[in-house]
């Protein structure tokens, strides 16, 4: 019998002449070093066609996005807000990364709290302005947007001086802003951040028609005779003088600072005035300062108008009895867009809720957050304002998140 033939073990490649295999890798090199230009799809019937990932990419596909630089907190996808004015964005983009974020709708359930129209906080005029660089205040606003606030209502006026590079202000007093460290384009960055996440901007010009003694214009007030007379004593241990706007100066400061404001920022969503615009009925003399006090209200609100008609004017106070009754302020006759009820007070809080029913939404301070519930419960209650009284807002946010988070 025969002896047969051994089969080799293995795939026989030492018997493959060495020019045969530098043949082969250098076609395996080849085939690599042109995956960019070479698309083995073109040499498969379209029925065959695959994809690999590592072949069939270009050249300028981006990778996965990297993580986000900023905390975890601000990297967590966040549901739309229900603001209809300033619609969300789909792309967004982080300022430290080369890579854009999609902004992505989720379908969670909506709580109580994510229906109501406005959920907004006051930021008093330095806490964001003063030192602050554009990393910061983006963060800051997607900070807020994550604690389930779609409003932010910032302080843009105080104690007589803008806290932004006024011409209004160094023409009629001689100098340009408040005292303070900000950045030139800080309500720009914040603005254009907060509609980026669906959010809305209102300028709040905190403290009105009043000053006090740390006023960067209180003596020339007191020179040129613009304060009516005695001391504002309407909150105690709070002395405030009160700018006279029967002077012609003075009204039209107010008049042409407004309408600068809504030029110089022509995307700002509305600008709120409080409850310091008003005369206390408890000044000496006992002078009615109503009609004068609605006379410039009706001016000022129609130049706004005139210069910026996307922007809202607003305002958050007294209800509308106690306001003409004891502040001289008869906002029914100014002619506003919105009226938020003030409702800080607790001994008539029953009162203002039932006024904030007709409105377009209340205030109230982190004090009354044992008021939350009842709020968010009532469908009549259209918006919530939070003023965090504490100077602390970004932990009032935090609390407020916490309590709201579970009201369905």
């Amino acid at each position: 019998m025969p002896r047969q033939k051994k089969e080799p073990n293995g795939c026989g490649c030492a018997n493959i002449p060495f020019s045969v295999i530098l043949v082969i890798l250098g076609g395996i090199y080849w085939w690599f070093s042109q995956k960019g230009n070479l698309d083995i799809n073109t040499l498969l019937p379209k029925n065959q066609q695959i994809n690999i990932p590592i072949l069939n990419s270009s050249p300028n596909s981006s990778p996965t996005a990297s993580p986000s630089a900023f905390p975890e907190i601000f990297s967590t996808p966040i549901p739309a807000t229900s603001l209809t004015s300033t619609p969300s964005l789909p792309i967004t983009k982080n300022p430290n990364s080369n890579h854009q974020q999609a902004s992505l709708k989720i379908n969670t359930p909506q709580t109580l709290w994510d229906k109501k129209l406005i959920r907004g906080i006051y930021l008093s005029r330095y806490q964001v302005t003063n030192s602050a660089d554009e990393k910061t205040i983006r963060e800051r606003v997607r900070y807020y947007r994550y604690h389930g606030i779609n409003t932010i209502i910032h302080g843009v006026w105080g104690n007589g001086c803008t806290m932004y590079n006024s011409e209004v202000m160094q023409q009629s007093l001689g100098f340009k802003s408040c005292p303070n460290q900000f950045q030139e384009k800080w309500l720009d960055w914040l603005i254009d951040e907060a509609h980026k996440q669906g959010m809305q901007v209102h300028a709040y010009f905190e403290k009105g028609i009043k000053i006090d003694k740390n006023s960067p214009i209180f003596d020339l007030a007191i020179t040129r005779k613009w304060i009516v007379p005695g001391v504002d004593k309407t909150y105690p241990g709070i002395e405030h003088y009160v700018l006279d706007v029967e002077i012609p100066e003075v009204a039209n400061l107010f008049k042409n600072i407004s309408v600068e404001f809504v030029k110089k920022y022509p995307k700002i969503d509305a600008v709120q005035w409080d409850d310091y615009l008003g005369y206390h009925a408890e000044l000496p003399g006992k002078v009615d300062r109503t009609a004068k006090l609605t006379s410039l209200l009706q001016e000022m609100i129609a130049a706004i108008k005139q210069a910026n008609p996307n922007v809202s004017f607003d305002i958050c106070h007294h209800n509308p009895y106690w306001a003409k009754r004891y502040f001289a302020a008869d906002w029914q006759n100014w002619n506003v867009d919105r009226v938020f009820i003030q409702a800080y007070n607790e001994a008539n809080f029953k009162e203002e809720l039932n006024y904030a029913k007709n409105y377009a939404g209340i205030a109230i301070s982190e004090r009354q957050f044992h008021r939350l519930k009842e709020l968010v419960d009532n469908k009549e209650i259209k918006s919530i304002l939070v003023f965090p009284l504490t100077g602390k807002p970004e932990e009032t946010a935090s609390t407020l998140k916490s309590l709201t988070q579970n009201y369905q």
